[in-house]
């Protein structure tokens, strides 16, 4: 299992089995690189811990516990979880502010403790059967435990169509789930290993706002660069990936005034104008005398295929996973950890899909008269345009979005494959086998209880990509991704702190008259170079599109038309091929649809080749 997570932490490995109950980690040395080694026991060995991440309050934790007699042997963070779990048990998890996923062994009390930081930055997947409890920070090293079935979860490959990747608690595996961000889960052995959860963290709406938009900005530049000052801690050297939009240049800004000419930078561009931010990056490294790194990237397309499939273990089809691997490939030649700029998005309203809700929410009367009808059908024909975006593909995207059930709001925008697509494209024992389950339902469930923790309108819709989008596919593509090539990333803007604040901001200082982030570039409008905070939101993308039709389209072809697409029998050859065929010609742009196939073959066949002779395909029956 551990043979398996080397890439999380090449540096060092440890180990402590007692019966029935092992432990076992891979170490990336950043903290205490002599002290630090796990699994890590208090004085007397009865408790025991293995953590993945990073405490970044762990210095005054251990001032408080400390001053309660606890006696510390190393600068480790890591230790700071173990006195905290002696003082406050499965409680200490709401003490700490930082990224992690960690399991504690209480000899004491014979019970097994796992918990996942608050917003889901580091992975825990838990595998309860018969045999016991497994649980790993990827997939892979959970399935690789012999008693681990590997059946493929049929309703995880309906919501991977919707999505583009699997929502938690789900895996693509039944039989194995991952925490969610926030929670616990509590084993006691007596009685059978019985277990209880809880969810000790989520975003709620506040009792009170900021005075003033003002104020607002005021605290929030002071404690995003807390932030940031507590995620320098590290005795490796540290950088920032820097894309040149708002939220990498802010990161980048306050690494700057905490270690004046000292910060590391690194940025990707591509031959594609419509696709290179390289221009804005140098802009802001200029301003802050970085040490900056770039690169204008031939990406090897088919060795990043299979490594991204590796990775992931899960099918993802987010095209942005390839930069991230090749930025953190490009900073890992000289740093350990990297400061990145996600979770601004979600926080601000940066996304397009949330201006495109409130222009459907004004066009609501046009959507039902004949002549949208008409427009509708007019869009739908003309070819896409080869750059990023541009009027055409904006139209098309946003008339796609309009035909989808409006109660989904801006998740509208989000998806791909929409209830029409998948029946053509569903062979009939699928069908049958998802019977009449809601491919919708884990987006209306994030909008629910966004209504239930007190949220309405932009703001419900930020809470539920918060707590849906952003631990499910950004955070998951920015943990496998850097940990891939061994380097730590860390997310300054998802401190629970600056999280909790961001949420009491007004929607009204968020998305201000149309423009985005209306309230951060206020913050930090003396700071950053104003055609930086001028652009739009361009994203971390790639041309995934003329990749298909070029240097991919071999591999596409001999995995959507080769024999194990057609064996596994989920999906209706007559229309994979229509789908290749009009992206190949130009006529559509199905690069989503496409990659999204694609994804799933390489994983599923990732994913069998790791468990060998136990992969069971799941039969299907059609009624």
């Amino acid at each position: 299992m551990t043979r398996s997570l080397t890439h999380r932490g090449p540096d060092d490995e440890g180990y402590w089995i007692e019966g029935s109950l092992a432990l076992g980690m891979r170490r990336l040395k950043v903290v205490d690189l002599e002290g630090g080694r796990q699994p890590m026991p208090n004085e007397d060995g009865t408790v025991r811990v293995v953590f993945n991440g990073e405490i970044y309050n762990h210095q005054h934790l251990r001032r408080v516990l400390e001053a309660r007699g606890h006696k510390f042997r190393s600068r480790s963070d890591t230790e700071a979880i173990v006195h905290a779990y002696e003082e406050w048990g499965p409680d200490c998890v709401e003490r700490f502010n930082g990224m992690f996923a960690l399991a504690v062994w209480d000899a004491r009390q014979q019970r097994l403790f796992l918990a996942r930081d608050q917003l889901g930055i580091k992975p825990l997947y838990v595998h309860e059967g018969a045999d016991g409890v497994v649980f790993g920070s990827e997939l892979k090293a959970v399935i690789a435990a012999p008693w681990v079935s590997v059946e493929w979860d049929l309703e995880a490959v309906d919501d991977f169509m919707t999505y583009e990747y699997v929502p938690a608690p789900r895996s693509i595996v039944r039989g194995v789930a991952k925490l969610l961000p926030g929670t616990s889960r509590l084993y006691q052995r007596a009685g059978g290993g019985r277990a209880s959860g809880r969810r000790y963290w989520q975003p709620t709406a506040p009792m009170a706002t900021p005075p003033s938009p003002a104020a607002a900005a005021g605290e929030l530049r002071e404690r995003l660069l807390g932030s940031v000052r507590g995620r320098l801690m590290a005795d490796v050297p540290l950088g920032a990936f820097l894309s040149g939009g708002i939220d990498s240049s802010i990161v980048v800004a306050l690494m700057s005034i905490e270690t004046p000419g000292r910060v590391r930078s690194f940025s990707l561009g591509f031959g594609d104008r419509s696709y290179d931010e390289l221009p804005y990056a140098r802009l802001v490294a200029r301003r802050f005398a970085t040490a900056h790194r770039e690169e204008l990237v031939v990406p090897e397309i088919g060795r990043l295929a299979g490594q991204l499939a590796d990775s992931f273990d899960e099918p993802f089809a987010d095209v942005s996973a390839f930069p991230t691997l090749m930025i953190s490939e490009l900073a890992r030649r000289e740093v350990t950890v990297a400061l990145s700029g996600d979770g601004g998005d979600e926080l601000f309203a940066g996304y397009d899909h949330y201006r495109a809700h409130r222009w459907a929410e004004r066009l609501r009367w046009l959507a039902e008269r004949g002549a949208w009808r008409l427009v509708d059908a007019l869009l739908d024909r003309l070819p896409p345009s080869s750059a990023k975006k541009g009027p055409i593909n904006k139209a098309k995207r946003f008339a796609q979005g309009l035909r989808r059930p409006a109660d989904l709001e801006h998740a509208r925008w989000w998806v791909f494959w929409d209830l029409t697509a998948r029946r053509a494209l569903y062979d009939r024992a699928l069908v049958g086998a998802l019977g009449s389950r809601d491919p919708f339902g884990y987006y209306r469930d994030r909008l629910r209880e966004g209504s239930d923790q007190g949220f309405a309108g932009l703001q419900r819709q930020l809470y539920a990509d918060m707590t849906g989008y952003l631990p499910d596919d950004i955070l998951v593509k920015l943990d496998r991704m850097s940990m891939a090539v061994s380097l730590e990333a860390r997310v300054p803007f998802l401190d629970h702190e600056v999280v909790e604040l961001a949420m009491a901001i007004p929607a009204e200082w968020k998305l201000r008259h149309g423009r985005s982030k209306w309230i951060l570039k206020q913050a930090f409008r003396d700071v950053l170079p104003r055609a930086v905070r001028s652009r739009g939101k361009e994203g971390f993308s790639i041309p995934m599109k003329q990749w298909l039709r070029g240097p991919l389209q071999p591999m596409m072809r001999e995995l959507l038309e080769g024999p194990a697409i057609r064996e596994r029998g989920w999906f209706q050859a007559d229309e994979v091929a229509r789908l290749v065929e009009e992206h190949v010609a130009g006529r559509e742009n199905h690069a989503h649809r496409l990659w999204c196939l694609m994804s799933l073959e390489l994983s599923l066949a990732a994913l069998a080749a790791r468990a060998g002779g136990r992969t069971a395909l799941t039969r299907m029956v059609a009624p």
